[in-house]
This record gives structure tokens, C-alpha cells and sequence, in this order.
């Protein structure tokens, strides 16, 4: 007889550029066109993958994105000691069907500021988002990453950083030579942009 129903998935990693986070990607889509964060255990509630990926000692951050979860360890584990028990765990987590965010909590917890145009955004605002969404979004991602907008004032665009750009050497490099001097070029309005601290 053969078992029909869920389907298999399969896991696997990739390095990020920050040497404290790994990208685990599965053939599933896991959050579809979001992102959402979990710099600790306290706010992973909505996420019943995240709550017990916390369960794991060596685990300081999750966060989850379309098809991957990118893991932020620490500093005293090694990615080679940890990589094989965590892709297991995936594995059978997702071929459970077990959920992955629950979203009626998401909405409950806070809502965070997106890269989404709202209608009471400014005309400067609005072309920041379009170019967070369009060029920024898909290469922080390739990453294991996001970056949102959180503000706009007087020249300064101000963003979050999360996932795998959260606390990466190399991701003040991508703020200022990548995005600050894209949005400076194609934005005149915009003067500076900086990160804001979790």
C-alpha cells in the first residue's frame, strides 16, 4: 500500500554572509511574499515553528521568509556540530503539516512597519518603498535577510535590518555602498540612510 499525502520535503543550507546565521531553504513555501522576525523567544509566540526552533540552546534568532528560515546561533556553536540536527527537525516539522505562522497572532502582536505603499504615504516615501520591494528585497533575501522601512524624515531614511543582515559585519557596507547610494541616485530627496538598532 502505498502512503499518499504529505509530500517530501527536502532541506538544505546555505552560508549567508553574516558567519552567525545559516540559511535553511526547503522545496516549500514556508511564509509566502513575507518575511517576519523573531529576534528572541519572547516574540516567537505566533510562530509555533519559531517557539520550538528556540528550543534548541544554540539558537539566539529566527527568522522566516517565503521558502527558507534563516538561523542566527551562538558564537560557542559550530554550524558543522548543528546543521544535521536542525535540517532533520525541519524536515520532519514541515512534513507534519505542523504550522508554520500563525497569522491571527502575527496581527495581534504588532503591526510592523512593511515596505508596502500605504495611502497616506508621501510621494519620496512611496518611491522608497518601490525601490525596498524591487531591488533591495530580492538580493537581501538571496541572503537570508530582510530589510524593512521603518521611517522617512527630512533626507534620512531609516530601516530595520533582520534575519541575516541583523548584526552582520558586511551588512553596513550593503546600507551605505549598496542601498544609500542606489536611493541617493535615483531619490535626490534622500540624504542618508541608516539602520535602526533592534
Amino acid at each position: 500500500m502505498i502512503k499518499t499525502g504529505n509530500p517530501v520535503i527536502s532541506i538544505y543550507t546555505e552560508m549567508t554572509p553574516n558567519p552567525e546565521t545559516m540559511k535553511f531553504v526547503a522545496n516549500k513555501l514556508l511564509y509566502p511574499g513575507k518575511s517576519i522576525d523573531f529576534p528572541d523567544a519572547e516574540a516567537a509566540k505566533p510562530s509555533p515553528l519559531a517557539t520550538e526552533l528556540f528550543g534548541f540552546p544554540f539558537i539566539k534568532a529566527v527568522f522566516i521568509a517565503s521558502n527558507f528560515v534563516t538561523l542566527t546561533k551562538t558564537a560557542d556553536a559550530e554550524w558543522q556540530d548543528v546543521t544535521p540536527s536542525i535540517r532533520q527537525f525541519l524536515k520532519d516539522y514541515l512534513e507534519e503539516g505542523k504550522v508554520v505562522i500563525n497569522e491571527d497572532e502575527v496581527v495581534t502582536v504588532k503591526k510592523e512597519s512593511s515596505n508596502e505603499v500605504a495611502a497616506d504615504d508621501d510621494d519620496v516615501v512611496k518611491r522608497i518603498k518601490e525601490l525596498l520591494e524591487n531591488y533591495v528585497k530580492p538580493a537581501v533575501e538571496m541572503d537570508g535577510g530582510a530589510i524593512q522601512f521603518r521611517s522617512y524624515n527630512e533626507g534620512v531614511v531609516n530601516l530595520m535590518m533582520q534575519g541575516s543582515c541583523s548584526g552582520c559585519p558586511s551588512s553596513m557596507i550593503t546600507l551605505k555602498a549598496g542601498i544609500e547610494g542606489m536611493m541617493k541616485r535615483m531619490i535626490p530627496e534622500v540624504k542618508e540612510v541608516v539602520a535602526e538598532a533592534e
